[in-house]
């Protein structure tokens, strides 16, 4: 009894040694002194129960140090790892520690702990010792140092549990190469070991090794081709296309024919890079393991939509479906398919037997409130949306398309209703736009300017989008002076305000007020060099004021040379820059130019500014059979001009 009573004595020691380094240093020296005087398994037991009672704030901080070190407490001589002699087969899952599949942001100063360049210990058993130390400073925050032991234990010999608890600490404070590099210094004395291949691998992976994760993948099917690779995939799919080609090539000469994983991440691979004929392969090879896994039907569809016809992808869906009739995500691939293929009607009929099915699931009674709305059964619509008004998750979405629904019904009083009820921050300025919108066709100006000054007093983040909208209807109601003098003052209280400051630019005069449009959209382009419609508004504000401006010139046609599948590209700023450069052309009397700037936007969308711009190009030349049937044209389509036909041609 009299190690008992010490232990517990060594207890309150801990109080003190918390605070006192050399402390716990001699604390922990006599305790494994005694410890080493009697070895019996409940003293080792009680000696670490007691060491962690002080630590009951940390819970379960000694659970892994347990793992590690209760084998050596056996009687018997300890076999070899069974974790490195298990046979892993398609029933047997390696899972990764928890640190590893989820490694945390925890950043922590980097350890100066090179093992492959360093002396290995002898091999023998972790030390007792050196574990508690290490755990003991990973408590008190001392990474570095609880690091280097862990490390320094793991390699020694049948230290698989350290090596563990080791690797998962590594990934919370290290970055994930110097994690690899770990992994694979102890793989490299532990080569039998299986689950070591496994993080390996997935550490390979996250840090685009991909000639290793190649290698170790191979190793990992040649010992079970059936091997459960899920944990080892989990979060490792690259962003850009170097490193997916990259991968693409690593996984290529694996034999991936008898494991589902691999054969599709190859499959998902081989269509992203345009090869859906061999994708379509390694995914069939995944569906004769799992031919009901909506994942991999799912992936078999998208390659489908790129070699077969539409008839041909839905009727392979639609069978997947039956065959999966609880599966709600086969049916809102087959919806949202068919409402691709612009085909709203049945996608709408498809809607409804799912929302019979699955009736408590808003996501889909949403959904098919949306499609309902799309095909004007705006009876369906309501009584859809009426259910989720009371789910508190989805009420302001439900009043929002309430709003719309009698909108489109031009059950306007209703609809200013609704969406005055809408109180979520994304959904509020659309819904009280609408408000805006609604009171300003009964030409209540007041009433939408209270509207707006309500929204910025309730939402004081969208004060800017409101000013913005008050100057717009001062301005419509050719009060330019006011809503000029609005912007002026309310730019003083947000200086930076890009919305502010070019509504503000756009209602100066080009000519009048040109210094100082022109300053404020200099520092527009300060503020977001890259923003087309500042280039564009400063382009028309050079070549106001002179025709030949070079660099007005410059902007506008680099804004025309925007191809279409360029993430930047945008119709409207495009055919507004297409009009500037043809109003400049036609100031020259350049009216060929005109007509090579124009013509063919006007066929595919015409505009009433595009066609008044040709109009006058055709008259310039003295086209007079292009002017009748352009004038008959923009007459038809924008009620443009007077009665007498040659009026309209001088008039313009």
């Amino acid at each position: 009894m009299d190690f008992f009573k010490f232990l517990y004595r060594s207890r309150s020691a801990f109080d003190y040694a918390d605070d006192n380094p050399f402390g716990i240093s001699t604390l922990l020296n006599a305790i494994i002194k005694r410890l080493q005087q009697r070895r019996k398994l409940t003293l080792l037991l009680a000696a670490c129960l007691c060491l962690a009672a002080p630590c009951y704030a940390h819970a379960h901080i000694f659970s892994p140090l347990l793992e590690a070190i209760l084998p050596r407490s056996s009687s018997e001589k300890p076999q070899a790892s069974t974790a490195a002699t298990d046979t892993v087969t398609s029933d047997t899952k390696i899972t990764l520690p928890t640190d590893l599949s989820n490694p945390s942001t925890t950043t922590a100063p980097a350890v100066e702990l090179e093992l492959t360049k360093q002396p290995r210990p002898p091999l023998s058993e972790p030390s007792l010792y050196a574990l508690l130390d290490a755990e003991f400073a990973a408590n008190r925050g001392n990474t570095r140092r609880a690091l280097v032991l862990y490390k320094q234990q793991s390699f020694k010999e049948d230290a698989t549990a350290v090596f563990e608890r080791a690797l998962g600490f590594s990934l919370n404070n290290e970055d994930v190469h110097e994690s690899l590099d770990f992994a694979k210094s102890w793989l490299d004395q532990n080569p039998d070991h299986v689950p070591a291949w496994f993080y390996v691998a997935h550490l390979a992976l996250k840090a685009h090794d991909y000639t290793l994760a190649g290698e170790t993948l191979n190793r990992i099917l040649r010992y079970d081709p059936r091997a459960d690779l899920s944990e080892i995939l989990i979060g490792i799919y690259p962003e850009n296309d170097d490193d997916q080609r990259e991968l693409l090539a690593a996984l290529q000469p694996i034999d991936s024919q008898q494991n589902a994983s691999l054969s599709v991440l190859k499959a998902g691979l081989l269509n992203q890079f345009n090869d859906p004929q061999n994708a379509l392969i390694h995914i069939n090879r995944a569906l004769l393991t799992q031919p009901d896994y909506v994942p991999f039907i799912t992936l078999k569809a998208d390659i489908l939509r790129k070699i077969e016809s539409t008839e041909t992808v839905l009727s392979y869906v639609n069978q997947a479906r039956l065959r999966n009739p609880d599966s709600k995500n086969l049916y809102l691939y087959e919806i949202r398919y068919l409402l691709d293929l612009k085909q709203s009607q049945q996608a709408w009929e498809l809607l409804l037997k799912a929302q019979n099915r699955f009736n408590d699931d808003n996501e889909i009674t949403l959904l098919a409130a949306l499609v309902s709305l799309d095909v004007e059964q705006y009876r369906t619509a309501d009584q859809l949306l009426n259910i989720l008004v009371k789910s508190p998750a989805y009420l302001d979405q439900a009043y929002y398309y309430l709003g719309i629904s009698a909108e489109r019904q031009q059950r306007f009083e209703q609809a200013k209703y609704y969406l005055n009820a809408v109180v979520r921050e994304d959904l509020v300025l659309a819904a009280r736009e609408k408000v805006v919108s609604f009171e300003l066709l009964n030409d209540n100006i007041e009433g939408a300017i209270n509207t707006l000054q309500l929204l910025r007093q309730q939402y004081p983040v969208f004060a800017p989008d409101s000013y913005v909208m008050q100057a717009d209807i001062l301005w419509q109601h050719n009060e330019a002076e006011k809503a000029l003098q609005l912007l002026t003052r309310v730019s003083r209280k947000y200086p930076d305000n890009e919305l502010i400051l070019f509504a503000r630019a756009q209602l100066l005069d080009d000519s009048k007020d040109y210094l100082i449009k022109r300053t404020l959209l200099n520092h527009l382009q300060a503020l977001d060099p890259s923003n087309l419609s500042y280039q564009l508004s400063y382009a028309q504000l050079l070549l106001a004021n002179n025709r030949s401006s070079e660099q007005g010139l410059e902007l506008a046609k680099n804004l025309i040379q925007i191809r279409y599948d360029d993430p930047r590209y945008d119709n409207e700023l495009q055919l507004q820059a297409l009009n500037l450069l043809a109003s400049n052309a036609l100031a020259t009397e350049n009216y060929a130019q005109v007509i090579n700037y124009l013509q063919t936007p006007y066929d595919v969308l015409p505009t009433l500014r595009s066609g008044e711009l040709l109009l006058r190009a055709y008259q310039g030349l003295g086209a007079d059979e292009k002017v009748e049937a352009l004038l008959a044209d923009l007459q038809q389509r924008f009620s443009f001009g007077q009665r007498n036909v040659n009026d309209r041609v001088q008039l313009y």
